[in-house]
């Protein structure tokens, strides 16, 4: 049994089990649905999430389609009814794993496999930045870039999952003295990691003849500034300022955002990346990536002769 089939499977005997739960359980009731009526749901709920998956372990394509999509409708539909009525909040967490997980599942079950590649398709793929444009608009578009991601990415979704986490009830109480201790040290690591991540970029921009952006990435192979002494910096900024914004928000799910943030970017995104680093720069990449660690910083930074910092691509 391929591994789309076996989750479909286990989803199957897990919506069942759930469901037995539902109608049993007060708890396991009022934590997923909430007042929202059982029966009216599971008369959808079992034929479309249950029995669908069930078949999808069997095989049948269709019914995993069925079964994803159902999932994604209930998941949207459940945080919308938490989001009004602060009930159900755990119900949410759970479709929204299950959405996921299906999403994937169906991938495999389709394809045989998950298709990562589409992350660097359309306006995302790799394409080197116009060597012949000067400095300076490398310079603005790192800025422009870091402006509009750092904006999303570290304001707009954290603040939306803070209040998400707030109004579903699945923010725990803390006692004032760690609320402060979580801010002091979120507002700290967040000034570090932001430090790094702007380093990293302006290395990028100045070495790189080109931008951190995939679409316009640099001309020349950076491994001056950060990149001496650690191969992803400006993905480890990131990832460490998501965390410090969970922090500084007193927010778990923000903090686990930035964590699942770290997980696509490290199986997803880097493999991808690296494969065009290598690519493009063969031995000159290689040599660095064997010297100079991935996601833990090289101390003392590694000697780097000045020609590797700017070999220019092969074509």
């Amino acid at each position: 049994m391929s591994w789309g089939r076996l989750y479909f499977a286990v989803q199957a005997v897990a919506g069942a089990v759930w469901w037995v739960a539902v109608f049993s359980v007060p708890a396991v009731r009022s934590a997923t649905l909430g007042s929202l009526d059982p029966v009216l749901v599971a008369a959808f709920d079992v034929p479309l999430f249950v029995v669908a998956s069930g078949l999808a372990a069997a095989g049948v394509r269709t019914a995993g389609v069925v079964a994803t999509i159902w999932t994604a409708v209930v998941t949207t539909a459940v945080a919308i009814w938490a989001t009004v009525t602060t009930e159900a909040g755990v119900g949410v967490l759970v479709m929204i794993g299950a959405t996921v997980g299906s999403a994937l599942a169906l991938a495999l079950l389709l394809l045989g496999r998950i298709p990562t590649a589409w992350v660097t398709a359309g306006p995302l793929r790799f394409r080197t930045a116009d060597a012949a444009a000067p400095r300076g608009r490398h310079v603005l578009g790192t800025v422009v870039q870091i402006v509009v991601f750092w904006g999303l990415f570290l304001g707009v979704l954290p603040l939306v999952i803070a209040f998400a986490e707030q109004r579903w009830r699945l923010r725990p109480p803390l006692p004032d003295a760690v609320t402060v201790g979580s801010v002091v040290t979120g507002a700290v690591v967040l000034v570090a990691a932001s430090a790094l991540g702007i380093a990293s970029a302006t290395a990028m921009s100045t070495q790189g003849n080109g931008t951190p952006l995939p679409s316009a990435m640099p001309n020349r192979l950076v491994v001056a500034g950060p990149y001496r002494s650690v191969r992803n910096p400006m993905a480890l900024a990131g990832i460490t300022q998501g965390v410090a914004v969970g922090l500084l928000l007193s927010s778990w799910m923000v903090v686990v955002y930035a964590l699942a943030g770290s997980i696509v970017w490290n199986c997803v995104v880097r493999p991808l990346e690296e494969a065009d680093l290598e690519h493009r720069f063969g031995d000159d990449f290689r040599r660095y990536a064997a010297r100079v660690r991935c996601w833990v910083p090289r101390w003392p930074i590694a000697a780097i002769a000045p020609a590797d910092a700017v070999n220019p691509p092969r074509r």
